[in-house]
C-alpha cells in the first residue's frame, strides 16, 4: 500500500503486476475492493492501480463535502506519483464523472478512458429518488445496507446466489460517515460542460439491468463524448461482480 498527501487527504492506492499503467477508480462504495474481482486479470498483463479516494473506507481527511474537483485531483495525484507517464483511466458509477473531469481538464495524463455504469448530472426523476431514499435511509443501521444490496445487484444475480451469500451482500456495504458524503456528492454532480473536451478514446459501458443507473444514462453520456464507443453488458450496477469476465474483456480489447 502506497500513501501519498494531496490536500487535505492521505490518499492510499494499491499497485498489482507491471506494465502500463491502469488507473481503477472506485464510485460510491467502501473503496477500491469493489474491483478486486476483476483486477488480478488486468494485472496479468499491466501494472494495476487501485487508489481509494476521499470517502472511501481507508482516507484520512478533513471529512468536508466531496467534489469532482476534489476526487479528480486525487486520481490526478496518483497518476503522477506512479512516475509512468500518462495512464488508462477506468472510473466505474459516480467515479465515471470524476475521471471524465480528469480527462478533460488534465489530458496530458489519460491516455485511454472507460466509464462503466455512470452518469455525469443528466438524469431523471426516479434517480433523484432512488438517491433521496438512500440518503434517507442512513438513519438506519439495518435497512441501508439491504436497500444498498437491491439498488447495486441484479435480481438474476440476487437470485442466483445461496441465501446465505445474499445476505452476506445485503449486509456488506455497512453505514459510514464517508457513504453519506458519496451519496451528497452524487446527488449534485454535473460534468456534462466537461465531455466534449475530452480527447482521449474513450468507451462507455452501461448495464442494461441496472436499477440505480439507467443504461439510457451511459448512451447519452457516450453520445456526448467525441468519438467515444459504446457498448452494454447484461448485469446491474456492481457489474466487476456480476459479470467480472465480460466486462475485462471489454475493456481489455479496447485498451489493447
Amino acid at each position: 500500500m502506497r500513501e501519498i498527501t494531496v490536500g487535505a487527504a492521505r490518499v492510499r492506492y494499491r499497485v498489482l503486476g507491471a506494465g502500463r499503467p491502469l488507473v481503477l477508480v472506485h464510485g460510491g462504495s467502501p473503496g477500491s475492493q469493489v474491483w478486486d474481482g476483476v483486477a488480478a486479470t488486468f494485472a496479468e498483463t499491466r501494472m494495476v492501480v487501485l487508489p481509494d479516494l476521499s470517502g472511501s473506507d481507508a482516507v484520512q481527511d478533513d471529512g468536508g463535502a466531496l467534489t469532482v474537483e476534489l476526487l479528480a485531483e486525487q486520481v490526478a495525484a496518483v497518476i503522477a506519483d506512479l512516475g509512468e507517464g500518462p495512464a488508462d483511466v477506468v472510473g466505474h458509477s459516480m467515479a465515471g464523472a470524476v475521471v471524465a473531469a480528469l480527462a478533460a481538464q488534465r489530458p496530458e495524463l489519460v491516455r485511454r478512458l472507460a466509464l462503466v455504469s455512470g452518469w455525469t448530472g443528466r438524469g431523471d426523476e426516479y434517480l433523484r429518488q432512488a438517491l433521496s431514499l438512500w440518503r434517507d435511509l442512513a438513519r438506519d443501521a439495518e435497512a441501508f445496507p439491504r436497500y444498498t444490496a437491491l439498488i447495486a445487484f441484479s435480481r438474476r444475480y440476487l437470485d442466483s446466489l445461496a441465501p446465505v451469500v445474499a445476505a452476506a451482500h445485503a449486509t456488506g456495504y455497512q453505514l459510514a460517515p464517508g457513504r453519506i458524503r458519496q451519496i451528497d456528492l452524487a446527488n449534485r454532480l454535473d460534468v456534462r460542460d466537461q465531455l466534449p473536451r475530452i480527447q482521449a478514446p474513450t468507451l462507455v459501458i452501461g448495464c442494461s439491468d441496472d436499477a440505480l443507473i439507467s443504461a439510457r444514462y451511459s448512451r447519452e453520456v457516450a453520445a456526448d463524448i467525441p468519438d467515444a464507443t459504446y457498448a452494454e453488458i447484461e448485469s446491474g450496477h456492481i457489474v466487476m461482480a456480476e459479470q467480472p469476465a465480460e466486462l475485462a474483456k471489454l475493456v481489455g480489447d479496447f485498451l489493447g
